[in-house]
């Protein structure tokens, strides 16, 4: 059965200004159970930041979470995958740049979700999650 990007991914997209702190974006995620935040400068996605960026790139280092912001840590290339796509296709792209979230857009690019390894992992019998 081929499964779509569109039917795996998680539509509900967060939006934080770069300059929030990561202890406030670490409440947000906890408040809404998510795993990633896009991050944004002004208008324009500028990154996205995921619970483990926090731990890894600024707990890790000691850096502190009260004064340390999303922008400071954000991955700035962000890799998009149309609604379209295949699971399989996904999970390549996500193999082929070693990452574990996607941005999933729709045919004008405008983004619609993101497409992480657990939301692949949680479709029934899926062959990408083997």
């Amino acid at each position: 059965m081929v499964r779509l990007v569109a039917d795996a991914m998680t539509r509900r997209v967060v939006y934080l200004p770069e300059d929030t702190s990561l202890d406030e974006a670490a409440q947000v995620m906890r408040d809404q159970g998510i795993g990633d935040v896009v991050v944004t400068q002004g208008p324009t996605m500028a990154g996205i930041v995921t619970d483990r960026d926090i731990v890894v790139r600024a707990i890790a280092e000691k850096l502190d979470p009260v004064v340390t912001t999303l922008g400071s840590i954000a991955t700035r290339e962000l890799l998009m995958v149309e609604q379209s796509a295949t699971v399989e296709e996904a999970v390549q792209a996500m193999r082929d740049r070693g990452v574990r979230r996607l941005l999933v857009c729709d045919a004008d690019r405008k983004l619609v979700g993101i497409l992480s390894l657990s939301d692949i992992a949680l479709l029934p019998t899926s062959s990408a999650a083997a």
